[in-house]
Parts: C-alpha cells; structure tokens; sequence
C-alpha cells in the first residue's frame, strides 16, 4: 500500500488558479475550499499541515476581512498548521498583518507556482520537525525513557544516547568530549539516572569553577585545623559521592600535584582528607568531561597519560548544535514552552523568521547560547510570537533580514533543509523524497537547480 500524501489545502475562489494548483501539486492531497464555511470544513475533516490562503474571499473577494477570518479560524482551531497567505500586489501591509496574526510566510500574486512550490514544501518540513519535537517532548515525560531530559531527533545525538544507554549499566570511567554548552552534565545525569546507582547521589564539580589552592579541598574535603579557616571537618565531593556517582567537569583543568592524588584514589578507591590519617574507602563511579584536547595535553606534559586511561575507559564525542541536524528548533520549541510558562504566559511560540534564524545560525555557543537567547526572547516580546529581533538577530546575520521577502534567503533555507534531509537518509534519493513530502523527479530537479549531490 503506498504512503498516503500530506495532505494540502488551498483556499482560492478562483476556478482557474484552483485547477492550476491542483495540477502543480501532485505530491501532494490537494483539497480546495472555495470560501470561509467551506475551508473551514476542510480544516475539520481533513487536518491538513498546510493552508494556502487567498485574503480576498466571497462575499469580500476585493477586501481581506474573510481571509482574516479564515486565518484566524485556523490558528484557533489548529495553530500548529503553516498557513501560507497570498499577498496582490501592493498588498505587502496585508501579508505582514497575516503573518503578525500567525501565518507562517507568503506569496505574491500573480502566482509562480515554482516559488510557492518550495514555500510549500519548506512548511511541510517544518511542521514535520515541530510534530517530531511534539513526540519528544511527549516521551521526555514518560518516566520510563532512559535519558529522558534529552530532546533531540538527529542522529549523530540519537547514537551518543543509544552509546551511554548502554555503558549505563557497567562500573567503567566514562569521559564525555565536546564543546562548552553540549549538555554534557545533562549527559552525565542521564547516565547516572540510567545506572544501577540511581538511588545514590549524583555529585558535579567544575573543576576549572575553583581556585587551584582550594580544589585538593573541594575533592578530597579537610579536618577540621588543616588550615587557615578550617573550622570544622568537611567532607569532600568524592566522599559525598560514595554509592553514586561524581561527575568532573572539565576536568583538564585539574594541575598536575593534584592529577597524581586523583589518580591514585583511582586506583585505590580510597581517600586521606587534607590534614587527616584515616583512609576512608569510597564506591563511586566517575563521570568526567572537558573541552579540551587532552591527548595535545599529555603531548605537552600537562595532564597525565595514565590518569587519562583511567579517567577515559569509554569515550564519548558530543557533536556541536550546528552538526546535530534540526535539533536547534526541536530545543528552541521546549525552551519556550519552559520559560514562557514562568516568565510570560503570552508568548506562545516563534514567528516565521525567528524559526528561519534559529535553523540558520551556527551556534557557536551550543545550546547554553541557544537556551540563553531564547530567554532572553521569551522575556523582551511584546507580542505572541518571538520573532528574529528579540532573538538579538537583527543585522547580525544577512541572510536573516527581511527574510520573507528575499527570494536568495528561501533558496539558502532550501538548500538546508535537503541538505538535513539527505543526511539524514543517508543520501538515499527515495528515503530522502519521502522525508521531504516530494516524488524522486521533483527531487532530481532540485537537486540540480541546487547543485547538491545526493
């Protein structure tokens, strides 16, 4: 049985333009509603991802006060639908109210069907990745998903999941690689929680949060007179840690004198506090995490190589934002949803061109960038919609501006989305058309308009 087309709604009264879109758009179920009763029908039985909407509609085909109501209606009754408006000419003030009142784009009229064509399929895609961060979310919530807390849909985070999942279960050292902002504590807990010591505590210290001199303390703790102000006996994290789990962060940052005592704790599984004889033993497992190239370290003397094949019995490489296909939106969605629910209950999701933005940007910061903006976002918009500027995108991204105007920035967020799709089928041009919602022959054609190679 073959797969059933997404589903497309045209809401057009003129009977000329409805066969022509009916016709260019095989790849999909095109349903057309001639009027606001019946596109609202439409809406109800069919429960299409995406709208084409004609402003001008009977019994007001010279005016917009019927497509507004159409728009309206849809957004009330199904708001996660792309609505995609045509704008006449001259009409652009009533195409930005349309998207201020929650369409996702629009089109100039007279139509090009090739130009609405890829605005139609960018939507399909886009409402495909919202429906799959939909189901993530949904599982995040399910107390029995291992790594529950970790949203993503793309592959290269999907296989570093699957990895811990796995070592979850095993006393081995674990360190985790990848740039600041990845998640790894996230990681580190979701491991811990997946483990055989859940009910034990799980201990974090970043290591290069703590002055050198009081770092021996903070790991191993001190008796009480050890020191100047030592007024009391105090356990360190490692001690804190017995029957659970201590995650080190960035623990290249730990000096050499200290490398050595750590190592030996390792291979003892015992402690001495600073200033006291009793060996206390300790039943941790070791979680640890850096940014750094500790291999270039060892190569130049300053982080031991023993201590490194301790610490790193199984590696786990962390892959950057930019490298984890689509996940930005899927993250930028669930940080919204959190944030705006405690800072401002208004805010109900993105506009276009922020969606746009965030799918576009590099993130150099990784997710803490990505989770720090959209707060930020959440608590300066003044409307419903987060839009590109209260991201802080404004100007300093090119191809973010006037985005829904410039044919050059849907090409770029064209190339993208095939780019993240053949990725993601591993460039296999069937699977690939399929994910996108096109046939092989209309993927063909834009793979050589675009130049792109499967």
């Amino acid at each position: 049985m073959a797969d059933k087309k997404p589903t497309l709604l045209v809401v057009e009264d003129d009977e000329g333009l409805q066969a022509q879109l009916k016709w260019a758009y095989e790849d999909f179920d095109v349903v057309i509603a001639g009027d606001r009763e019946s596109a609202i029908t439409a809406l109800r039985s069919e429960m299409p991802a995406v709208v084409t909407l004609d402003l001008g509609l009977p019994p007001d085909p010279d005016g917009t006060t019927e497509g507004f109501a159409v728009l309206d209606a849809i957004m009330e009754l199904k708001p996660d639908t792309k609505v995609i408006v045509a704008s006449g000419h001259g009409a652009r003030e009533s195409a930005l109210q349309a998207i201020e009142h929650g369409a996702y784009d629009f089109y100039q009229k007279p139509v090009d069907i090739d130009a609405l064509g890829l605005i139609v399929r960018r939507a399909f895609n886009l409402h495909e990745i919202e429906e799959e961060n939909r189901r993530l979310v949904a599982n995040a919530s399910d107390d029995k998903t291992v790594l529950g807390r970790l949203i993503t849909g793309a592959p290269e985070m999907v296989k570093v999941a699957r990895t811990i999942e796995r070592v979850a279960s095993t006393s081995v050292s674990v360190m985790l690689l990848g740039a600041s902002g990845t998640g790894k504590e996230l990681l580190a807990q979701g491991l811990h929680d997946a483990s055989n010591r859940a009910d034990g505590p799980f201990v974090a210290i970043n290591c290069a949060a703590i002055p050198e001199n009081l770092l021996e303390s903070e790991l191993f703790g001190h008796e009480k007179g050890a020191f100047t102000g030592a007024v009391k006996t105090t356990e360190g994290k490692i001690e804190s840690a017995n029957g659970g789990t201590l995650f080190l962060d960035e623990v290249g940052d730990i000096p050499l004198p200290l490398q050595v005592k750590l190592l030996r704790f390792l291979q003892e599984r015992t402690i001495e506090r600073i200033g006291g004889r009793k060996t206390i033993s300790v039943d941790t497992r070791i979680v640890c995490a850096t940014h750094q190239n500790l291999e270039s370290m060892i190569g130049e003397g300053t982080f031991r190589e023993d201590l490194f094949y301790r610490l790193a019995e199984i590696i786990v490489r962390i892959p950057g934002l930019a490298e984890r296909h689509g996940d930005a939106v899927l993250l930028a969605k669930a940080f919204l949803k959190r944030f705006a629910s405690d800072m401002n209950p208004s805010v109900t999701g993105f506009a276009p061109d922020a969606l746009t933005a965030i799918d576009g940007h590099e993130w150099p910061g990784n997710v803490r960038e990505l989770e720090n903006r959209v707060k930020r976002a959440v608590i300066m918009a003044d409307g419903k919609l987060v839009n590109a500027g209260d991201l802080d995108f404004d100007g300093d991204d090119e191809d973010n501006a006037e985005v829904l105007n410039l044919k050059s920035a849907r090409e770029q967020s064209d190339r993208k989305v095939i780019r993240h799709a053949l990725a993601r089928s591993e460039g296999n041009i069937s699977s690939t058309a399929k994910l996108l919602g096109i046939s092989r022959p209309t993927l063909y054609d834009l793979l050589k308009q675009y130049d792109l190679h499967a």
